[in-house]
């Protein structure tokens, strides 16, 4: 078929040399035009079917980052050039790996594939390698509990390392899960109590891997467990070592509202359930020794030693698992909403934790008051169990999501869990309003969109359109926002602003992305093979990917992938065979391999 490609960019951040790819593409065969239109090009497609017409094309090749976006234009032209909108197809580069490594020659190879009516996965296929059978997981949320423990049941080692020191990530933090509105801990809590007693599972918390090396199936890990100074094998969890110990610090299992020791469990249900020294924040640490060091003198197990220093291992894995998870849109970005200034506008995270039993007030619903702070003798805004409780709160979806100038993506979650806020308000304040501001409903899970509903029901003003500002007018904190099915401008007062921030990528990924030599997306998430055919597994052969870290999702999605990722690792290990690096195939092999498979012309 006489076949014409086209290059089309939708961003100019690409370090491609499409004028390269361009002049490869002319040699292919079959190929009768290539032009390169640039950035956005803007499209006619009248003239565009002129020339097709003119070069007598039968078939067109979109190329570019994300060619769907040019799509429609090239159907419409095919059609009014009286030929088969059908015939036409895409080369994306972004999706399948050309700004990683060797970009110029994997966009020849999509390119290739294209022009040859092959599926770029069908043609690039890496030759199968000999796997080590240990697993490292890295990230103790719920997608690596999940995996660790299907791999580990099924008799095989994993090295589960988990930066902080517990597992549970942000799970642990929840207080129910939407729709069913379950109690989160008493779902989580089990699997994490599993993984800590499991005789397959290597439990390294409280470390981070440092380097990455080897090859696809064989792979030799560097670990640095960072000092614990705690012996979590001696330590009883007693809090003798906390009682005494005279540094406060912002806790951040409880995202900041609460405050806990420099010694400290991170919660009560942690896993492994010992104590740690924070050495950012313990005097004897910052001070070489020379001050306090009490926790040390009044433990009973003398377990807690304030001179440990890091230590290093390494490891052989065959399979690496990637399950970093995530983290919260910093609001402070977005001044207009208050945060950071007003003390009674929250972050979800916060309200998760205000709104849990376990948490700092007990689970009561309640604003914050001034407090007089001894150690630094000034007033201090604090929640206490027995504060005032709002009498009207509004919760704005989409803060920092879809939206151009922090992130353009949907977060997926924020609506749903928005919902839940909004359900546990009216639950624990029946006499309190309480107000949602949307742009779009996203119910899309099972049983979600009857929840959405559910909520309206109990009495949640839910209002649709894009909010404003919060302000404070006088001792008023005022939201202004708009309500675009009445057409209307609305202001009204209120007494707590919960945010529903949005997720970004965990801390690290970048570095993490370099060290595994995998690809992240143009959102700053890990790079899956492909989406639709693939999403588990990276290009670099035998490492995956699971949860949040891939991209925002909700937990039974966590879990899902989780468990085909683990399915995934345990076929590879039962066959002694996994894949190897994609970037271990020449340009040429590719060729050769869609010359095979592609169809009659």
């Amino acid at each position: 078929m006489r076949t014409a490609v086209f290059f089309c960019q939708v961003g100019d951040t690409s370090p491609l040399n499409v004028d390269s790819v361009a002049k490869y593409a002319s040699n292919l065969p079959g190929v009768e035009h290539v032009e390169v239109l640039g950035v956005r090009p803007p499209l006619d497609p009248p003239r565009i079917a002129e020339r097709i017409r003119t070069v007598r094309i039968d078939r067109i090749i979109i190329a570019g980052d994300q060619p769907g976006f040019f799509k429609p234009a090239f159907t419409r032209a095919m059609d009014l050039a009286t030929r088969s909108p059908q015939e036409v197809f895409l080369a994306p580069f972004e999706a399948w790996g050309a700004p990683g490594e060797d970009a110029e020659e994997r966009a020849k190879a999509i390119v290739a594939c294209a022009c040859r009516g092959v599926p770029f996965t069908l043609a690039a296929i890496p030759a199968k390698t000999p796997v080590h059978p240990a697993t490292l997981v890295i990230g103790g949320g719920v997608a690596g509990i999940q995996a660790a423990l299907e791999i580990a049941d099924a008799g095989k080692q994993v090295h589960l390392v988990e930066r902080t020191a517990t597992l549970g990530g942000h799970m642990a933090m929840f207080d129910k899960t939407f729709p069913t509105l379950d109690c989160a801990a008493c779902i989580l809590t089990p699997k994490m109590v599993s993984v800590g007693q499991h005789p397959m599972i290597d439990l390294i918390t409280y470390a981070e891997v440092e380097e990455v090396s080897g090859s696809p199936g064989a792979y030799k890990v560097r670990i640095r467990r960072r000092a614990r100074r705690v012996d979590v094998s001696a330590c009883v969890a007693c809090g003798i070592c906390a009682e005494v110990c005279p540094v406060r610090v912002p806790s951040e299992f409880d995202a900041g509202i609460a405050t806990r020791k420099a010694v400290y469990v991170p919660f009560p249900q942690a896993v492994p359930n010992a104590y740690v020294v924070d050495g950012d924040a313990c005097t004897w640490v910052q001070t070489n020794g020379q001050k306090c060091g009490a926790c040390a003198r009044k433990c009973p197990k003398a377990c807690i030693d304030l001179g440990e220093q890091d230590r290093v291992e390494e490891l052989e894995v065959g399979s690496i698992i990637v399950s970093t998870g995530y983290e919260v849109f910093d609001a402070k970005r977005i001044d207009r909403y208050g945060y950071g200034v007003l003390p009674n506008v929250l972050t979800a995270l916060e309200f998760e934790r205000l709104t849990n039993a376990s948490g700092p007030t007990g689970g009561r619903i309640v604003t914050r008051t001034k407090q007089y702070d001894k150690r630094t003798k000034q007033d201090v805004w604090v929640f206490q169990p027995d504060g005032p409780s709002p009498r009207s709160v509004a919760i704005i979806h989409c803060v920092g999501s879809r939206d151009s100038a922090y992130n353009p993506y949907c977060s997926r979650v924020c609506c749903m869990y928005s919902l839940k806020f909004a359900h546990l308000v009216r639950e624990k304040l029946p006499e309190a309003a309480c107000f949602e501001f949307y742009i779009d409903m996203r119910a899309f899970g099972k049983g979600y969109e009857e929840f959405a509903e559910r909520i309206k029901a109990e009495g949640t003003h839910v209002v649709r359109g894009r909010t404003a500002s919060v302000q404070m007018v006088g001792e008023e904190m005022v939201v202004r926002g708009e309500d675009i099915l009445q057409d209307r401008l609305l202001e009204f007062p209120v007494d707590m602003v919960i945010l529903a921030v949005g997720l970004v990528p965990a801390t690290g990924t970048e570095e993490l992305a370099h060290r595994l030599g995998i690809q992240r997306d143009p959102d700053g998430w890990y790079a899956e093979f492909d989406y639709d055919g693939n999403p588990t597994e990276t290009q670099r052969g035998g490492v995956y990917v699971a949860g949040m870290c891939q991209g925002p999702k909700d937990i039974p999605d966590t879990v899902a992938q989780a468990s085909a990722v683990a399915a995934g690792v345990l076929r590879s290990i039962s066959s002694g065979r996994g894949s190897g690096h994609l970037a271990s195939l020449t340009l040429s092999q590719i060729e050769a391999r869609a010359k095979t498979l592609s169809r009659p012309t």
